[in-house]
């Protein structure tokens, strides 16, 4: 076995080994030379070299997202550091555990005009949940810090900071370690409800004819369907999925936008719930948003080990337990209570799917319809990435196959790195993986496809608008050349020549006709990865989409 000489570097080394992190992606610098040589000679470690520091930390992200453990990044020092940042804040908000090893120049070093040197230590600060700043020399100090970084990490879901500072010369080996390291358990404390809660609430719940339960971001499979089951079969509980949150069940209402947008004040008013439930991560629909805060209800539970957000302004508890864990102390408790909060809300939404297939059987093609096409054609059983802004928004109004994994970056719900996070969440699950993708989105993110782990079964479906179509929907905007350029970002610029650069097979779409015939061969070939490009009106989509909202009423 080859091992750095540095020390410092052997002790990081071997506590990630010892504590379960086994995947490293490293980018190329000579700072961080110790740690690349130690991580790729040791054949427990799988290594992947992504030279954008940017992508590397969302393709971290991605494989994190789906083996829910900890990914470690590896960089050199100085301005290389930064680029994490994106995806280490997108770590933070959407609880997954990730680890940032920087590799620095020595203290003395620090702020003396020598080059590629930046202030390292805590340079996260505000977004990471523990900050290790090492010591030159391998000490019992510096592997307390390491292992309580890792620990941190895995218990509190997030992304840690290990800076590790290293003196030349960087590329010096030897065959044996010269550390014992001092490796300390991980201690998880698994909290419960107690049961004189349980009693109070449940007694409230019990006396309440209207309970809404909203699910945001869910890992697939993690919510045992009998709760579900219970949930549904209550008269007085309405449960409301986001497209993220993996669950299914013929009695829950999964297109949140498409029911309440064309609500009256005296709809809202008669539908606004007593109790409202929630778990899982961020929520996307704006409109449940705006609803929940006008409209508040009396009392907010949210189910979460770790956070609460208090989204709606009217947080009243935070159980911190898991969903599975609360339900299983919570759901004994409680009684059928004679409501018809349900049966309204499911009579509105069964007029509104009819009102939904209705409009979309006469609508031009555009972003909307291609939202249907596509969404109806996806295989089962494969792993659907959503980039943020129009795309996971125009994914909502949609029933989506309960066979698919479906995933977005919504912790801070940025464009910048869904095709690395995509092709991250591909290598890490090894399942099929189909990204939908705005162009912005794309083209901002281009540097995910310089990548050797690309998956052959990956596939992009880029919608192209010819800029930011968002901005569009949005109210207020007006049509002149400050709004194409400065918010619309317009552009004539197209995938092709990227796919080709990148050896990806490319094909194109402008209408309903060569959409069908684009997604068959998009779905019937999995020897190359490929992007399926579809072109759309950008002066129309919004149009269709604010008639689309109209036709509900």
């Amino acid at each position: 076995m080859i091992y750095p000489k540095i020390p410092l570097a052997q002790s990081i080394i071997e506590i990630c080994l010892a504590k379960g992190v086994h995947d490293i992606i490293i980018s190329p610098g000579s700072r961080n030379a110790p740690l690349t040589i130690g991580f790729t000679n040791n054949p427990n470690f799988r290594c992947y070299s992504i030279a954008d520091e940017r992508c590397a930390a969302f393709f971290a992200l991605g494989i994190a997202q789906q083996i829910q453990k900890p990914v470690a990044v590896v960089c050199t020092s100085g301005s290389a550091l930064l680029n994490y940042y994106p995806a280490l804040a997108e770590a933070f908000y959407s609880q997954i555990p990730f680890i940032v090893i920087s590799a620095d120049r020595p203290h003395d070093k620090i702020d003396i005009g020598d080059g590629q040197t930046i202030r390292q230590e805590n340079v996260f600060v505000n977004h990471s949940l523990y900050n290790a700043n090492l010591l030159e020399d391998a000490s019992e100090e510096n592997d307390v810090f390491i292992n309580e970084a890792i620990n941190v990490a895995i218990a509190h879901k997030g992304p840690v900071h290990i800076n590790a500072p290293f003196e030349e010369p960087l590329y010096e080996t030897t065959n044996k370690l010269s550390v014992d390291c001092n490796v300390t358990g991980l201690f998880k404390d698994h909290r419960t409800v107690r049961v004189e809660d349980i009693i109070a609430f449940s007694t409230l719940w019990n006396h309440s004819q209207k309970i809404l339960v909203l699910v945001g971001e869910c890992f697939p499979n993690s919510i045992e369907e009998r709760w579900m089951e219970q949930l549904a079969s209550l008269p007085s509980v309405v449960v409301m999925t986001e497209t993220t949150s993996n669950l299914h069940h013929p009695s829950f209402i999964n297109n949140i936008d498409t029911l309440i947008t064309p609500f009256t004040a005296a709809e809202f008013t008669e539908l606004q719930p007593r109790i409202l439930v929630t778990f899982g991560g961020m929520i996307v629909s704006k409109r449940i948003k705006a609803f929940l805060r006008k409209y508040k209800p009396r009392h907010h539970w949210h189910i979460d080990e770790l956070r609460a957000y208090d989204t709606f302004g009217i947080l009243t508890n935070h159980f911190q337990v898991t969903p599975n864990q609360f339900f299983k102390q919570f759901l004994p408790f409680v009684k059928n209570v004679e409501s018809d909060y349900k049966a309204t809300f499911h009579a509105i939404h069964q007029s509104r799917k009819e009102k939904h297939n209705n409009y979309l059987s006469k609508v031009a093609f555009s972003d909307l319809k291609a939202f249907e096409g596509i969404l109806s054609a996806l295989p089962q059983h494969i792993q659907l990435q959503i980039s943020n802004s129009a795309a996971i928004r125009y994914a909502q109004l949609f029933d989506i196959d309960a066979s698919v994994e479906v995933f977005c970056n919504r912790g801070t719900s940025g464009i910048d790195g869904s095709t690395s996070t995509a092709i991250g969440a591909a290598v890490g699950s090894k399942k099929p993986t189909v990204l939908i993708t705005g162009d912005v989105s794309f083209l901002y993110d281009s540097n995910a496809l310089w990548n050797n782990y690309i998956p052959k079964n990956f596939k992009i479906i880029l919608i192209n608008n010819g800029g930011g179509g968002i901005f569009r929907i949005l109210p207020g905007h007006q049509e002149n050349e400050t709004f194409h350029t400065y918010f619309e970002t317009s552009h004539c610029l197209t995938a092709e020549h990227l796919a080709k650069m990148y050896r990806f097979e490319y094909a194109i779409a402008s209408d309903e006709k060569s959409l069908s015939k684009g997604l068959k061969q998009l779905f019937g070939q999995n020897d190359q990865p490929m992007i399926l490009e579809v072109f759309t009106p950008s002066r129309e989509n919004d149009k269709q989409l604010k008639a689309y909202f109209k036709a509900l009423v």
